[in-house]
Formats: C-alpha cells, sequence, structure tokens
C-alpha cells in the first residue's frame, strides 16, 4: 500500500499557551486529541517569531528518538 496525498493531512489546532520566555508551549488539537508540545527551536526553524494564543495553526507530529517525547514541527499558521 502507498501512502496518498489525504493520509498525510497535517493535523491543525489552536495555540493553547506560548511563552517565548522559556521557550515552549502547546497545541491543542483540533481533532480532540492530548495537547501537543512545542519548542522555540520548531517555532524558528517554521520562520515564525512567535506563537500567540488563539492562534490557528497546523503541523506535523514528530517524536524525539532519545526521550520518545512527541512535539510539534513543521508550523504553519492557517
Amino acid at each position: 500500500m502507498s501512502f496518498q496525498d489525504e493520509d498525510r493531512k497535517m493535523p491543525t489546532g489552536t495555540v493553547k499557551f506560548f511563552n517565548q520566555t522559556k521557550g515552549f508551549g502547546f497545541i491543542q488539537p483540533d481533532d480532540g486529541s492530548t495537547d501537543t508540545f512545542v519548542h522555540i527551536s520548531a517555532v524558528q526553524r517554521s520562520g515564525l517569531t512567535n506563537l500567540s494564543e488563539g492562534q490557528k495553526i497546523s503541523y506535523e507530529i514528530v517524536e524525539d528518538r532519545r526521550s520518545g517525547k512527541s512535539s510539534a514541527e513543521n508550523l504553519k499558521v492557517l
């Protein structure tokens, strides 16, 4: 079986909290699943400078190989 584009849709959600000073925050997924951690480095790699509470974004969920924890990457403002 091959992956089709619709199988790879990026999740969307709303920024629940983001503290630029501390360098992290959380995204509340639109599908009602568990909040997704987002680090300032992922925000910067996506070409953004900050996230605002209530902002709608799409993202990819990536698992850290060392810690096994998931976080958001490839953020795009909707």
